[in-house]
């Protein structure tokens, strides 16, 4: 490739590594992987599943690029693919309603002490397990909302609904979250969104 990939579209770079450009994929995937990656691993609770599933999400954009048709961000388009993936692993899972351990968030830049990285890693925990106790059609909005900042056009484009609908998912989803840490913890739940 002889422009810098980095000041391609993603679109141009998508051309480029239909015609075989290794530099080109490797650029979508730098743009790309980590937030498809965060996704399927708070969607699904698991490191291994969520690498399995950025995998294949973008193994089939290198296999059928010509599948993405422009209509939605690339970022989006791969963000959808990679919820239908979850979706098929998390459905099973939160019928038989299991949770599983993750590791703490991201820590702040300054060391906070032991007593508050021990309160961090609990409240983590907490939510993690509050997280994974939501109808996936619920969790997924959240996630998309408060973890990767989407706007609710964003996430309407990924789960395939109106506006008006993940507005409604995410004011449920967000009840129920509260509600869900309020019965863990017998008082006051930890504040999610607005």
């Amino acid at each position: 490739m002889r422009d810098d990939p980095g000041a391609l579209t993603d679109d141009a770079l998508l051309r480029a590594a239909d015609r075989g450009d290794e530099e080109a994929f490797i650029e979508i995937y730098r743009r790309h992987g980590a937030r498809v990656h965060r996704f399927a691993y708070r969607m699904t609770g698991s490191a291994e599943l969520a690498r399995d599933i950025t995998q294949t999400c973008f193994a089939a954009l290198l296999v059928t690029p010509r599948r993405y048709d422009g209509r939605v961000a690339l970022g989006t388009y791969l963000c959808a693919a990679a919820r239908n993936q979850s979706l098929r692993h998390v459905g099973r899972a939160w019928r038989e309603r299991t949770t599983t351990a993750v590791a703490p968030e991201d820590r702040p830049s300054s060391a906070p002490g032991p007593l508050e990285l021990l309160l961090q890693d609990e409240r983590a925990r907490q939510v993690r397990a509050a997280l994974d106790r939501l109808a996936p059609l619920h969790r997924e909005v959240l996630i998309l909302a408060e973890y990767e900042e989407l706007s609710q056009a964003e996430i309407a484009e990924i789960v395939g609904a109106g506006v008006g609908a993940v507005k409604v998912r995410l004011h449920r989803a967000r009840a129920e979250l509260r509600n869900l840490l309020a019965e863990k913890r017998g008082s006051g739940a930890l504040k999610v969104g607005t």
